[in-house]
């Protein structure tokens, strides 16, 4: 697979870094399983402090496992339900990763996004892994590096697709999903992670 630069120049995927499978699930079961989790999630709207002020974050989420996702969170700890603990178990045996739990982002529109960030570690002293499942409206993953924000790239994440981020990822590069001016429809991200009781994470 390649990312492709802003400038349109090709780069080869850091294999290292990141891994991409666009059909990891299949269109039928990618469907029925967006439709599911629109229907039956107990969709949360968080806050956040910025500038001394709480907003609210441009999009829902939801946090399924055994523990809270980080220390001092809001978000309810919701019980897998076998949809996805039957999801967590195809992630894991196509990464050969194990996996707690899984915080879900929903993107109602194209007015929803996150802004640029990094996953701190989960478990200190190990490199994070996450895996992230997405399902319904094609949206780019922006990456930038930290040290220089003009080396940017962008994948565009499919409906079914699986994006494993690995390695220094979360160390040198920060990613977001932008606000676009294009309508678009619903679309959720799945992103399997480790918390281990030490969570540390910024989303």
């Amino acid at each position: 697979m390649q990312l492709k630069l802003f400038e349109d120049s090709p780069l080869m995927l850091p294999e290292d870094l990141l891994e991409y499978y666009p059909a990891f699930l299949g269109r039928d079961e990618s469907d029925q399983l967006l439709q599911q989790l629109l229907s039956t999630v107990p969709w949360q709207q968080s806050k956040v402090t910025m500038y001394e002020k709480e907003v609210l974050t441009p999009r829902l989420s939801a946090w399924f496992g055994s523990e809270p996702i980080r220390s001092g969170d809001q978000r309810a700890v919701l019980p897998w339900p076998p949809e996805l603990l039957a999801l967590k178990a195809k992630v894991e045996a196509h990464t050969g990763i194990s996996f707690d739990g899984v915080l879900l982002n929903y993107y109602r529109d194209n007015n929803d996004s996150v802004a640029w960030h990094s996953d701190k570690d989960t478990v200190p002293g190990l490199k994070t892994e996450i895996a992230s499942v997405s399902l319904g409206e094609e949206r780019n993953f922006d990456f930038r590096s930290k040290d220089n924000h003009r080396r940017r790239y962008t994948i565009k994440l499919e409906h079914g697709s699986l994006l494993l981020m690995k390695g220094d990822l979360q160390k040198y590069w920060e990613h977001r999903i932008a606000k676009s001016v294009k309508p678009m429809k619903a679309r959720i991200n799945l992103t399997f992670r480790k918390v281990g009781g030490t969570a540390a994470l910024q989303y």
